[in-house]
């Protein structure tokens, strides 16, 4: 009876020790939504910090002919593609944030996680933009004021480089065989943590048996 027991105790205290770990996908989630936040706030700031100095002054000059800060209010997408098509790309930004907020409901993939946050937080940083500045209307205008080889390549922001940045390395993923659920195509776990999960509920079934 006391060896029941304490194979019972035992396997008790193992399942409430592992309850306290984070499952593979919670985790993974958590990343994702922190690492959104900090793009969004990164964006946020930056943007604000920049029209409080710069809207209507000379472009800043970090590096001559290589680096500058010009703020300028983009009514396209990322990189000033599309300035006419501003609904449009508002109504697309939304759909992104959603469409990833549901995708991470079978995320366990490390690296897709990092991917999706860095989309969703430069999806939510230009969309608040849409939202709320001038004129209004899902029409607002986004605030770029990072320029590269001036007058030879777009003015960006935090936000267009963190979308681009996910999207190559979707792309990347994708063509590598990721997939969100941390497996690789043909079937090749790429998630230690959910096969070592797996192997302690085996082990905890075994003990059970045996007693």
């Amino acid at each position: 009876m006391r060896g029941l027991q304490a194979a019972g105790g035992a396997a008790l205290t193992g399942e409430a020790a592992g309850s306290r770990t984070p499952p593979p996908r919670r985790r993974r989630v958590a990343l994702l939504a922190a690492l959104a936040v900090v793009v969004y706030g990164l964006d946020l700031a930056t943007k604000t910090a920049v029209l409080r100095t710069l809207e209507g002054k000379d472009p800043l000059v970090l590096i001559p002919g290589l680096l500058q800060f010009r703020v300028i209010f983009n009514a396209g997408a990322a990189f000033s593609i599309g300035t006419g098509m501003t609904i449009v790309f508002t109504i697309i930004a939304a759909g992104v944030v959603v469409a990833i907020l549901r995708t991470a409901r079978k995320l366990r993939s490390l690296p897709w996680a990092v991917t999706l946050g860095l989309m969703l937080g430069g999806a939510l940083g230009n969309l608040t933009d849409r939202l709320f500045r001038a004129p209004g209307g899902l029409q607002g205008h986004v605030v770029d004021f990072v320029e590269v080889f001036p007058s030879h390549f777009p003015v960006f922001n935090v936000a267009d480089s963190a979308i681009v940045c996910g999207g190559i390395l979707a792309v990347f993923l994708a063509w590598r065989g990721y997939q969100l659920d941390g497996t690789r195509d043909g079937g090749q776990e790429t998630a230690p943590e959910t096969h070592k999960a797996e192997e302690g509920s085996q082990d905890r079934a075994e003990s059970r048996n045996d007693g």
